[in-house]
């Protein structure tokens, strides 16, 4: 197993603020029950005491004996045979983005749903925080038309208001009957991106489309939202011609409804939660259409890529990403990477613009997130000692476990880390646990 100096040098840029102002915080996690990740006042804390730590003893290897700690305990619990022969793994200390611990580092491997971590840094720079998406309905020539607008969000509730909206604009003008189409073109016709295989529309993701309601997973998620605005229609005393069609809104139709979506970082913090596959597809294609680009895989990860290589200066190599969900088995992200990415939100310059990617990782213990007891995380002798006191993003395909986030170690700083695990013949479940016992070795746990 290697060393901290085996895996040494960082791809990203140097910072040009002092590592004493760059670490001055860091986001609080979301309160689960028992103990909790600390609040950002612990951060400030810990910049104070950056003196005292820097006194300690340095290890011969360059690791003060906390950081040796961590590292001799990877080390051992690394050599667990449900990680198998291909495995990637790093841990850098927040403050000083020193290497403490690396496997392998730099080896492109399958990242599962880490990848939705690059794919919301993009979004969330490109578009920003505080965007909301925009359903309208318009009408024309006896037609309503439906108009998605990438809202992944959209509701029932929601639908149910456009249409009173739209019903009472109708009975104003003294129609008593419309038809009703969707115009979903603001994405291009759905397709299959490279890695991914049919039977993923059963249960994993639906085909891309820029209109659907309550998140459904269907064929055409356009046509059946046209179908739910249709019989809100009719519950409003409208009465709704033939069936609901697709077609194109005119630019002469006139507004009658429009609804906002939540912003875009409370969109984040539901995708990252949940590990949701639609929302990530969706907002990789509302990215490109920000940054001037068709609504497509290949122009939404290109956007992806510029954008972390460009902005934050995180290294492409070895960089294959050709979805925004990460369902794509051609997918490739060293361990290195997913470390870098998450390291930026860490970093004051960009607190505010990426902190619902730190808000929106699931906390060890935290029902309803995808580290949840429900999923059986956190929950062995190796990790329990860990419950509320690592933040991280799961990832799960067949041949493919990832674990990647924060957690405050015993030496009261910041670390941040990355497994990922491809191929190996062990049990799913006991690879997670493994997973979960090395998250906890950061923190300290080590039974």
């Amino acid at each position: 197993m290697s060393s901290a100096n085996s895996s040494s040098g960082r791809h990203r840029k140097a910072k040009p603020m002092s590592l004493a102002v760059r670490r001055a915080f860091i986001i609080a996690a979301v309160p689960v029950t028992g103990a909790l990740l600390s609040a950002p006042s612990a951060l400030a804390a810990d910049k104070s005491t950056k003196t005292t730590t820097a006194t300690q003893s340095v290890a011969a290897d360059g690791l003060d004996p906390a950081e040796q700690k961590i590292a001799d305990n990877l080390n051992t619990r690394a050599q667990n045979p449900n990680l198998g022969d291909t495995f990637s793994g790093i841990v850098l200390d927040s403050k000083s983005d020193k290497v403490i611990w690396g496997h392998d580092a730099d080896t492109a491997l399958m990242p599962a749903s880490n990848a939705k971590l690059a794919t919301a840094t993009a979004a969330l720079t490109v578009l920003g925080p505080e965007h909301r998406f925009t359903t309208k309905v318009v009408y024309g020539d006896g037609t309503l038309t439906l108009i998605g607008g990438g809202d992944r969000l959209l509701s029932t509730a929601d639908v149910t208001e456009l249409a009173k909206s739209a019903a009472a604009g109708v009975k104003s003008a003294g129609l008593g009957s419309v038809k009703v189409r969707i115009d979903d073109s603001l994405f291009a016709e759905p397709s299959l991106a490279n890695g991914w295989n049919d039977s993923y529309y059963d249960d994993q993701v639906s085909p891309v489309r820029s209109l659907v309601v309550d998140g459904r997973l269907s064929a055409d998620t356009s046509i059946d939202a046209g179908k739910i605005f249709a019989k809100q229609l009719a519950d409003q005393g409208v009465t709704v011609d033939g069936e609901v069609t697709r077609g194109t809104a005119s630019a002469t139709d006139v507004p009658v409804g429009q609804h906002l979506s939540p912003t875009l970082a409370e969109t984040v913090k539901k995708m990252l939660k949940t590990s949701n596959n639609d929302i990530a597809e969706t907002m990789l294609r509302m990215t490109a259409i920000a940054a001037g680009k068709p609504a497509t895989f290949e122009d939404g990860t290109a956007v992806v890529r510029d954008v972390l290589s460009r902005r934050y200066g995180v290294s492409m190599e070895n960089f294959e990403i050709y979805d925004g969900s990460g369902l794509s088995r051609a997918d490739r992200i060293p361990a290195r990477t997913v470390a870098d990415i998450l390291d930026l939100l860490t970093d004051p310059r960009y607190s505010h613009r990426l902190r619902s990617i730190d808000e929106g990782l699931p906390v060890a213990g935290e029902a309803g997130s995808t580290l949840g007891p429900e999923w059986g995380r956190f929950d062995t002798p190796d990790s329990q000692c860990a419950v509320g006191q690592v933040k991280a993003k799961t990832g799960t395909l067949t041949g493919a476990i990832a674990l990647s986030g924060l957690t405050k170690a015993a030496d009261g700083r910041w670390k941040v880390f990355s497994f990922i695990e491809n191929q190996s013949s062990a049990d799913p479940a006991a690879t997670k646990d493994t997973l979960d016992g090395l998250a906890a070795t950061v923190n300290g746990c080590w039974a």
